[in-house]
């Protein structure tokens, strides 16, 4: 069922809403669109970026809620999660979202911080991200295996911040952020109890 109002229980609101290709809002870039209902939007904290654990269709993951320019929140959905949810643009899906309210600060890597420290640029942007994006960045450079890999990532990462990039896309699909993922580890919290599974 479809539900069309949002609905909060406990820290959890839940909502139906469709998912849209970026094209047709204007936007660029691949995978879809989610807007949040105005009245599930109204519920959060602030208009700005909110990091969220959530499930689209059941399928769990971590994300970042981004303002729409619009009064209210998006939520860009990329392939692998369409394919995990069984829906495409144009499809309506049940959203259940609930706020990480500490949202915790991984350790920057010694190498990382060496380089940052000699590249004033990339690390004024470093400072001026969520602690999120931080934490995605570090996690792309670790998901390197060799440490010739490494010392190419880093370089990539300083030259990407040093021209404003403030989030690092397009490494491993959606492994980081999966529960079942076997290098998930502490970076994923689990939903609060009786929230899996609702359905309106």
């Amino acid at each position: 069922m479809k539900p069309s109002t949002s609905q909060e229980t406990k820290s959890t609101i839940r909502f139906g809403a469709k998912l849209v290709r970026p094209g047709a809002t204007g936007k660029t870039g691949s995978g879809a669109l989610l807007t949040l209902p105005r009245s599930a939007s109204a519920k959060l904290p602030s208009r700005g970026e909110i990091a969220i654990e959530a499930t689209i269709n059941g399928f769990p993951f971590r994300a970042a809620l981004e303002p729409d320019g619009n009064g209210s929140h998006e939520l860009r959905v990329n392939p692998v999660m369409q394919e995990a949810a069984g829906a495409a643009a144009g499809d309506t899906v049940v959203m259940e979202i609930t706020r990480v309210e500490d949202e915790s600060e991984l350790r920057v890597p010694s190498d990382l911080r060496d380089a940052l420290a000699v590249a004033p640029r990339a690390q004024a942007t470093w400072m001026a991200i969520t602690p999120m994006a931080r934490r995605d960045w570090i996690l792309w450079l670790s998901s390197g295996k060799q440490p010739e890999t490494r010392i190419i990532r880093i370089k990539k990462a300083c030259s990407m911040l040093a021209g404003g990039k403030r989030r690092v896309c397009c490494f491993g699909g959606l492994g980081w952020l999966r529960k079942d993922h076997g290098k998930a580890g502490e970076n994923w919290r689990p939903l609060p109890e009786g929230t899996k599974g609702q359905r309106d």
